[in-house]
């Protein structure tokens, strides 16, 4: 299509974009621009730290979640919070280096979010 503007082009032009949505764990990372050698400027996500335990959206009496034979994080994000690509804030909560590690055991009890940044929550819980 002649004379569009690239969806990077796009994104420089509006002050204050973000090139992930609100859902995405990348949303609140800060975007960094390195500059090449020709001068082309490129884009980057700055270093994510995750947050303490005890911060990542969970209260102080957070809700759990018994791991059942074969689930998976995705399970657990699109149960929670209706979305299967939101299993990073389950992950976030509990103490796991490897999001696989979330439900290798049956039987464990995990830390279950009861809300995040923008927006809905974990209203069910089981």
């Amino acid at each position: 299509m002649a004379g569009s503007q690239s969806y990077e082009s796009a994104l420089d032009a509006i002050p204050g974009s973000h090139p992930y949505p609100r859902s995405s764990r990348y949303h609140d990372a800060e975007i960094g621009i390195h500059t090449q050698p020709d001068g082309t400027p490129v884009r980057y996500v700055k270093r994510r730290l995750l947050p303490p335990l005890g911060e990542a959206g969970v209260d102080e009496d957070p809700a759990t979640h018994t791991v059942s034979s074969g689930e998976r994080p995705d399970h657990l994000g699109q149960r929670y919070f209706g979305d299967p690509a939101a299993w990073w804030r389950i992950a976030d909560a509990n103490p796991v280096l490897d999001p696989r590690e979330l439900t290798a055991e049956p039987g464990e009890e995990i830390a279950i979010p009861n809300g995040f940044p923008g927006g809905g929550g974990g209203g069910r819980h089981g």
